[in-house]
C-alpha cells in the first residue's frame, strides 16, 4: 500500500505558542491537531518539548475557541450550505438592483 503524500502543513513557532496555550487550557491533543490540520503527533512533539521547546505560551485571549471542531465531512456540508445561501443572497441582490434601476 502506498503512503499518502505529505500535507505540506508545517507548524510555526507562533503556532507552537498557540498549541501550548491550548494545552494549558486543557484542550485535547486531537482537537488541537484538528484545528491546525496536522497529525496529533505534531502536537505531542510540542507538548513533550521535543519541538519548539522555547516557544512561549499564548495567552487565553489569543487562542481559538475550544474544540471539538467540525470533522471534514461536516465542514464540507457547511461549505455546500454556505454556497447555496450565497447564491440565494446574490440572486436577491440582483433583483433589488434591477428594481431600483427600473424605478430610477
Amino acid at each position: 500500500m502506498a503512503r499518502a503524500e505529505p500535507s505540506g502543513i508545517s507548524l510555526t513557532e507562533f503556532d507552537a505558542s498557540v498549541v501550548k496555550g491550548m494545552l494549558r487550557r486543557g484542550d485535547r491533543q486531537h482537537d488541537i491537531a484538528a484545528w491546525f490540520g496536522v497529525n496529533p503527533g505534531r502536537v505531542n512533539g510540542i507538548a513533550t518539548g521535543e519541538k519548539f521547546p522555547n516557544a512561549s505560551v499564548a495567552p487565553a485571549d489569543k487562542l481559538p475557541p475550544p474544540g471539538p471542531y467540525l470533522a471534514g465531512r461536516e465542514a464540507h456540508a457547511a461549505m455546500i450550505a454556505l454556497e447555496a445561501a450565497a447564491e440565494t443572497i446574490n440572486t436577491a441582490l440582483s433583483l433589488i438592483r434591477e428594481r431600483a434601476a427600473a424605478n430610477a
